[in-house]
């Protein structure tokens, strides 16, 4: 994404992630987009902002927990105090997500690595890791 290279969007896994988005959820307000968030689901809670990321189950919960961190953590640097939720609905699941100062610290890590990476000159050679099957990038890995 840092050098404007798409995931494969005819990929069925995205495809399936799409429709469970639009067809889930229907009574709550859909999110918003902005640079490096894709924020699916923003409601009021008793305690304030509450933004929910949607999955198609909780397989990978610890990415999913570092994808609405790191909005909760944007969304911070802009003034925003929110909490996340982490929406599982063919399990009916409900994960609530804080940003801790630990988690924050992983963030930060995790960026700077991100960046690093980023900026070399040529890609990684390919490691294949259990999220290869489903990623909409295989076709670059593999190609």
């Amino acid at each position: 994404m840092a050098h404007e290279i798409n995931p494969e969007q005819d990929n069925p896994y995205i495809d399936i992630g799409r429709l469970i988005h639009e067809e889930s959820y229907l009574r709550e307000d859909k999110g918003f987009e902005t640079t490096g968030m894709k924020i699916d689901i923003i409601k009021q809670g008793d305690e304030g902002l509450i933004i929910c990321e949607v999955k198609k189950s909780d397989k990978y919960l610890k990415s999913a927990t570092m994808q609405l961190s790191f909005y909760l953590c944007q969304l911070k640097q802009k003034g925003v105090k929110a909490t996340g939720e982490l929406l599982i609905p063919k399990s009916k699941k409900k994960t609530t997500v804080e940003l801790t100062s630990v988690i924050e610290i992983e963030l930060t890590k995790t960026i700077a690595e991100i960046n690093n990476l980023v900026e070399t000159s040529k890609p990684p050679g390919v490691k294949k890791i259990h999220f290869c099957g489903k990623c909409g990038y295989k076709d670059f890995c593999y190609a």
